[in-house]
């Protein structure tokens, strides 16, 4: 059973960073795309960031410029750093892992629980 972990969430006011990190328990996904979401109460799933193993990064476009994904291919772990949150980010992000990357949650197989971001303004 493959399983992810995220940690890193927590409260910040609004302008702050946080630094997400995810680690998934099977080396055999160091070749896997690495992705983030995020679902906020009474929302739909949300497409924020993603990365390939060579390494070309996918973003959000409400996330572009203030976010930065990135990856360390020997554990594998999966990081997001996110710069001048803002109270619209608030959001329960989950990391996943699947063959290639996109901005649909169908296309990722396997889904971590998820760390709770708060901004408050």
């Amino acid at each position: 059973q493959v399983q992810l972990a995220e940690s890193g969430g927590g409260l910040v006011q609004a302008g702050g960073s946080l630094r997400l990190s995810c680690t998934v328990s099977d080396q055999a996904f160091i070749n896997a795309a690495m992705a983030w979401f995020r679902q906020a109460p009474g929302k739909e799933r949300e497409f924020v960031a993603a990365q390939t193993r060579a390494n070309i990064t996918m973003y959000a476009d409400v996330v572009r410029g203030r976010f930065i994904i990135s990856r360390d291919n020997d554990k594998p772990t999966v990081y997001l750093q996110m710069n001048n949150l803002k109270p619209e980010d608030t959001a329960s992000y989950m990391c996943t892992v699947g063959q290639f990357a996109s901005r649909y949650p169908r296309h990722y197989g396997y889904w971590g629980q998820g760390t709770q971001v708060t901004v408050s303004s």
